[in-house]
């Protein structure tokens, strides 16, 4: 069974600022400039949904938004949102059990693949990539560890307390950039966040599809 923050979903907001301040926030948020006018754009596992209201602060009309999340909680706060004029199409699944087509510019996966393991994130990626369409743009954010001790500390102990609260799966980080360098996206900018322990990348699909 996939992880669901139903249980987490009043708090967890408040828990990431006291954690981590705005690191969280911050990451996504420098990403968003770069989603295209007019663009159809997919997000996976948005939370409460305040991306939403940051990205109709730079896009106010005219994207189409595809926003999927398995928490039924976590939807409730998210369809709350500012959307300005853009069209916000809710669907209250995992992503694999979505049915969406493959024609997104931009895809949207923000502290998503933390939730899997080495097994399972294959398969949830594939299906996230048969989405985007070539040349499109994929924005992922997450944790890495880059050595620091406290870095692999405050990791096992927040899988550990989402692992009881939530069901996530995971001890560890499973291996995100195998599966991108499997597909052939290539990193277009990144930034690091919360002394290098957050990560933002912009990965661009290659133009034409893999054979």
């Amino acid at each position: 069974m996939p992880a669901n923050y139903d249980n987490s979903a009043s708090f967890y907001d408040r828990l990431s600022r006291l954690v981590f301040g705005k690191a969280l926030v911050n990451a996504q948020a420098w990403l968003l400039p770069r989603i295209p006018k007019d663009a159809k754009v997919l997000i996976v596992g948005g939370g409460t949904g305040w991306i939403l209201d940051e990205i109709s602060k730079l896009h106010p009309s005219g994207l189409s938004i595809t926003y999927v999340e398995i928490s039924a909680n976590m939807m409730a706060l998210s369809r709350k949102r500012n959307i300005g004029t853009n069209h916000v199409e809710f669907i209250n699944k995992a992503v694999e059990d979505a049915g969406l087509p493959a024609d997104f510019d931009v895809v949207i996966t923000p502290f998503l693949f933390d939730n899997f393991t080495e097994d399972t994130l294959p398969r949830v990626f594939q299906h996230i990539h048969q989405t985007l369409k070539p040349g499109g743009l994929w924005f992922n954010t997450d944790f890495q560890l880059t050595g620091k001790w406290w870095q692999y500390a405050m990791l096992k102990s927040m899988l550990l307390f989402f692992k009881v609260l939530c069901g996530v799966p995971s001890w560890r980080l499973p291996d995100v950039g195998k599966q991108f360098n499997k597909f052939g996206y290539e990193v277009a900018d990144e930034k690091s966040f919360f002394e290098d322990f957050v990560v933002s990348k912009v990965f661009r699909s290659r133009s034409v599809p893999a054979e």
